[in-house]
């Protein structure tokens, strides 16, 4: 009696989330959380391209006034943090811009080791009003916060 053949085996894959990048996100939003100070009834607007994962990240650690350019269609300066993540981020920084109020908080997630990149983010960031405030770096990359005060006094005064 021979054996039957046994049937392949069929793997269906799954997408995984990779523990490393967990943790790199987990450790990131710690640090811009830490540097902007937000409080969980302020409001705070993302940009960037993982601004949806750093929402739904946001919202499960209770924060409840969290919007991005694509839930918060109307800009109207009612934010008082501001949190940039993933690629490009000096045009993120000009997208968050009209949702940022006169005193608010940014922090930038610069993910490259390239210095011109950091000077760029760096002088967009004074060109908007904000007063770099402290750099840190963790797992992803180096961590730019910056506040403002007052900007609607140096919008008049150009």
């Amino acid at each position: 009696m021979t054996p039957e053949p046994e049937a392949p085996v069929q793997i269906q894959e799954t997408a995984m989330i990779d523990p490393c990048f967990a943790l790199d996100q987990e450790q990131t939003v710690d640090t811009m959380i830490a540097l902007t100070h937000p409080s969980t009834l302020g409001g705070i607007i993302i940009t960037g391209s993982e601004s949806m994962e750093l929402y739904l990240v946001l919202r499960r650690r209770g924060y409840s006034r969290v919007a991005t350019p694509v839930t918060c269609r109307a800009p109207k300066r009612q934010h008082a943090v501001g949190l940039v993540t993933g690629q490009n981020a000096v045009a993120a920084l000009v997208q968050a811009s009209p949702f940022l109020s006169t005193n608010s908080n940014v922090a930038v997630l610069i993910e490259s080791r390239d210095g011109e990149l950091a000077m760029n983010i760096r002088h967009k960031l004074q060109q908007m009003g904000f007063r770099i405030e402290a750099g840190v770096r963790c797992r992803r990359g180096l961590v730019l916060a910056a506040d403002r005060r007052g900007f609607s006094q140096l919008e008049l005064a150009a």
